[in-house]
């Protein structure tokens, strides 16, 4: 059970890792390179990268449900990453607020939302939508 777990964790990551690539290149693109604001950019990227974040995460890292069609596990995979997104654009306004936009100033808060964010989406799609196998 434990070895699961932590394999879990593991696989979880490098999806992570990959999704949060994806996520902080729009993000610098539209922002830093497009002039965009940095919250909306914030969003833009989050939501570019949830797509590979969505195939990956319930193809590599957790199990589908029986219990639930495609579609249902779909719309709570989307319930849990807009709550993700509330989360990802409470942290990026108040860091934005006090530091600015700069390239370093959006990093740093990025950083900081990316790893509230991840907690918050692991522990809550191992709770909705893992068969925990």
């Amino acid at each position: 059970m434990m070895g699961r777990l932590v394999e879990q964790v593991l696989k979880f990551g490098v999806v992570g890792f990959l999704a949060f690539g994806i996520d902080y290149g729009v993000l610098m693109l539209l922002s830093q390179v497009c002039g965009v604001n940095a919250v909306l950019s914030a969003a833009i990227s989050f939501c570019v990268s949830l797509v590979f974040n969505y195939l990956a995460s319930m193809r590599f890292v957790f199990s589908h449900r029986d219990d639930l069609s495609r579609s249902r596990e779909f719309v709570i995979f989307l319930i849990l990453s807009a709550i993700g997104l509330g989360i990802n654009e409470v942290i990026m306004w108040l860091g934005t607020s006090l530091w600015g936009e700069s390239a370093l100033a959006v990093t740093i808060v990025k950083v900081a939302a990316t790893a509230v964010v991840m907690i918050w989406n692991f522990v809550s799609r191992k709770k909705w939508l893992d068969a925990g196998e």
